[in-house]
């Protein structure tokens, strides 16, 4: 299944937090840490001003991304795990030198 998400919304796949174990205690899933990473799978078409004008998207599909942590809607869409977030709620582009 596809989806396309409208106006100035993305999808993003979150990150999988690697299970740590501090002191040999292990750490149960309710107090693990949300991943604040992830890779953008779809990107709407823009934001539309008052005018009409469309302002484009700074952000493309297979970005990967920082974000808030409790940033976004959360989906579930035939097993996996999403969210659907504005691009203001972008904290920053992760780029690989």
């Amino acid at each position: 299944m596809q989806m396309k998400p409208l106006a100035d919304r993305v999808v993003v796949k979150p990150f999988e937090e690697v299970e740590t174990k501090k002191g040999g205690i292990i750490i149960p899933d309710t107090a693990k840490e949300k991943p604040m990473q992830g890779e953008i799978i779809e990107v709407g078409p823009g934001r539309v001003t008052d005018e009409g004008k469309n302002i484009a998207m700074q952000v493309k599909k297979g970005d990967r991304i920082l974000y808030g942590k409790y940033t976004g809607t959360e989906v579930s869409i035939e097993g996996d795990e999403y969210l659907i977030m504005r691009e203001s709620d972008i904290f920053a582009i992760v780029v690989n030198n």
